[in-house]
């Protein structure tokens, strides 16, 4: 599915003249994979858990092998770094996704906030954001965030803070 990171690379390249920005399959997965990553980076540590939770969303998403989804991780976290604002990821997935699929992306996008059992102010701004630009309506936002929330390994172990409150 994946045919090598240059290949990748080279979807997120402004297109030539004359040339269609038409997105590409591998356009709307590193899309989507940086969105992922962003909320994993806002994270104040990150660790196996927030991996573990962007790597299922990848497989899940775009039924893509573990090595597949190991590379479009590496070139996201590469992505992400290098952006200045999530509106040229969101606008590829507004253009391409139906609702249905950008709400399944703010479910996945919740699960890596949750991953690590806690939501800090910056995962939950970044929540925010992302899904505003993906005109994702507030109720739908909210029953997804509850979805996550209650489906975290977090959310049965006791004594562990979800949404910032204490234990």
């Amino acid at each position: 599915m994946l045919k090598t990171l240059r290949d990748l690379f080279n979807t997120v390249l402004p297109p030539q003249a004359g040339r269609a920005a038409v997105p590409t399959e591998h356009t709307l997965e590193l899309a989507a994979a940086v969105l992922l990553v962003e909320v994993m980076r806002a994270s104040a540590e990150i660790g196996a858990a927030e991996r573990h939770a962007v790597l299922a969303a990848l497989r899940d998403k775009f039924t893509l092998s573990a090595d597949e989804s190991d590379r479009l991780l590496e070139l996201a976290d590469r992505t992400a770094r290098e952006a200045t604002d999530f509106f040229g990821f969101t606008s590829k997935i507004n253009g391409s996704f139906t609702m249905e699929q950008k709400l399944r992306m703010i479910e996945h996008m919740w699960r890596v906030a949750y991953a690590d059992g806690t939501l800090s102010a910056h995962e939950n701004h970044v929540m925010w954001k992302v899904s505003d630009l993906l005109h994702i309506p507030h109720g739908a936002y909210v029953s997804a965030k509850m979805r996550a929330r209650d489906a975290a390994p977090a959310a049965a172990a006791p004594g562990r803070p979800i949404d910032g409150a204490s234990p």
